[in-house]
């Protein structure tokens, strides 16, 4: 084959450190509009950008000359120095230093987006810690649990 041909739906997690609860209104929306244009600088397709007070959902789609952890590093870095910014009352945040990063079928792609977008009616009767244990669990990723809240 003498072209790359990729389509890689990742849906990625991660959280404030500690899963401090630093994203709420009206800095949610920015925040999010601002990790939307940090992927689209870096030729990142994103289909959705979601969260709650203590941590973020991103559908996008790789792109075949980047890897996860070379993303993550530049939205993380570039999203956590900006958000600062926004009010003297953000300056300890910082994202954990960790992620959980789920590759999804396309078919599911529209069911990921609305999940996103749903965050904080999600999160009325579930936690960041019960929703990522059930990911986990659904993705079948090996974890060992005193590891994964520092």
């Amino acid at each position: 084959m003498s072209q790359s041909l990729v389509k890689n739906y990742i849906h990625l997690v991660y959280s404030t450190k500690k899963r401090e609860a630093f994203i709420h209104k009206p800095f949610d929306q920015k925040l999010y509009i601002y990790i939307y244009k940090i992927c689209e600088d870096l030729g990142v397709s994103v289909h959705a950008v979601g969260g709650h007070v203590d941590h973020i959902h991103i559908l996008c789609e790789l792109p075949k000359n980047m890897t996860l952890i070379e993303l993550l590093q530049k939205l993380k870095g570039k999203s956590s120095k900006w958000f600062k910014t926004l009010s003297v009352n953000l300056q300890d945040f910082y994202w954990q230093n960790g992620y959980a990063s789920f590759s999804i079928n396309p078919q599911q792609k529209d069911i990921v987006i609305q999940y996103i977008h749903n965050q904080e009616q999600h999160h009325q009767n579930q936690t960041f810690k019960e929703e990522l244990l059930y990911f986990l669990k659904k993705y079948q990723v090996e974890y060992d649990e005193k590891y994964l809240w520092d």
